[in-house]
């Protein structure tokens, strides 16, 4: 495998060419990504010639259904599942919220729900509502010090009357990757179906969903390069057992159960634009020349390389100031580039110093009030948040090292 060319993937993205951030280092991409070349065109070319109805006969129709329907093809190919076990929806939020209906229709008083207090908000608090129809709910919790989920922990909360569990890929404030083959062999033997969120992993390479096992996987293409779509993958067995959430005359295609609303058409035909990048790097990069999910697999691998690479110098550099506390692993190989640090102040006003050094980051709490609280951060101080992917380069790490010297 060779070295990323960031001269080249950041060619792919026409923010890097804007003169309005020019000398501006982006470091809150876990709130979203920036767009690639490919899906803005894919965009731009349906808004001007296939903004119709799509599926009818007539060549605008016709080439915008074509579009969607590639979109969902080629990305479910990289993440190895069937074309037809991925769906769009309006945001990962939205998705989790319609499945959370349609378990609460599936299950029964006294059948329980495994859910973790490391998760983003959107993968807990819908399934969390579904005590107020006699669902049991389960907390799997992170040890406060570290932040990790104990497997040995799940082992004991698992039971009979356990249908599903719900975790993160990685948290979006902990960063740790989670074992979601091994987390997901354990919930099946026991008989639970798992749901994952992998809105804070996908961005750092598609993973093979197929591979890892898991019966729902969701992300964001916002978050991963592309429009303001929620990509949820369901497989078969699971999306056919749920109750249809969709219009009755859906119910027999499976990527439409579980999207009662109109898709954004526009949206849908652009993400295959994300597929067009993965394609391009692959090629680029001297990958297989065969298989979906083999050059998907390629590309989350140099993507992975170029990451952890940039990512050690800055969590070496933060991992033993006394004026912090680093949230999550130090080892850059165990994690995300989704750096948080809990300060002894409140953490916006410290990113807004930074944007002065061309430092573009987050503080708050960002959705993640139940891990800051389980590790004793005040969700109302908040953590500084430096998020990056594998197109920052080696100059903007050390422009936000010298500018975190200078504002911590």
């Amino acid at each position: 495998m060779g070295t990323l060319d960031i001269d080249f993937v950041r060619a792919q993205f026409p923010a890097f060419a804007e003169p309005s951030l020019k000398g501006q280092a982006f470091f809150e991409n876990a709130g979203g990504s920036y767009t690639c070349r490919p899906v803005i065109d894919r965009l731009s070319r349906f808004y001007t010639q296939r903004k119709v109805q799509p599926y009818a006969p007539y060549d605008a129709s016709r080439l915008g259904g074509e579009e969607m329907d590639e979109a969902r093809a080629r990305l479910a190919a990289i993440m190895g599942v069937d074309t037809d076990e991925l769906s769009f929806g309006p945001s990962t939020t939205q998705n989790t919220y319609v499945l959370a209906q349609a378990f609460r229709q599936w299950m029964k008083p006294g059948d329980a729900i495994i859910v973790t207090n490391q998760d983003h908000e959107a993968n807990s608090g819908p399934w969390r509502q579904l005590a107020d129809d006699g669902i049991e709910i389960r907390e799997w919790q992170i040890d406060p010090d570290s932040g990790s989920l104990s497997l040995l922990d799940l082992e004991n909360l698992l039971d009979e009357n356990v249908r599903l569990v719900c975790f993160p890929h990685c948290s979006n404030v902990v960063g740790e990757i989670n074992p979601v083959t091994e987390i997901t062999a354990i919930a099946h033997s026991a008989g639970a179906f798992v749901c994952v969120d992998g809105v804070s992993y996908a961005p750092h390479g598609l993973p093979n969903v197929g591979d890892l096992g898991p019966d729902i996987y969701l992300f964001s293409a916002y978050k991963t390069y592309g429009p303001h779509q929620g990509c949820m993958i369901i497989r078969r067995a699971l999306g056919e057992m749920l109750p249809n959430q969709a219009h009755h005359f859906n119910a027999g295609v499976l990527y439409k159960r579980f999207t009662p609303a109109g898709p954004d058409h526009a949206q849908i035909a652009a993400s295959a634009g994300m597929a067009d990048y993965v394609e391009l790097l692959c090629d680029h990069h001297g990958g297989p020349e065969a298989g979906a999910s083999a050059r998907g697999g390629f590309v989350h691998d140099i993507m992975r390389e170029h990451e952890v690479a940039l990512l050690q110098p800055l969590l070496d550099a933060v991992k033993d100031r006394n004026t912090l506390r680093l949230i999550g692993p130090s080892d850059a190989a165990r994690r995300a580039p989704t750096v948080a640090l809990a300060l002894n102040r409140e953490a916006e006003p410290v990113a807004a110093e930074l944007a002065k050094y061309g430092i573009m980051a987050g503080g708050g709490d960002f959705y993640a009030h139940r891990p800051l609280q389980a590790m004793g951060v005040d969700p109302d101080q908040g953590v500084l948040r430096l998020s990056f992917t594998h197109y920052s380069s080696q100059q903007e790490i050390d422009q936000l090292l010298e500018a975190l010297d200078r504002v911590l």
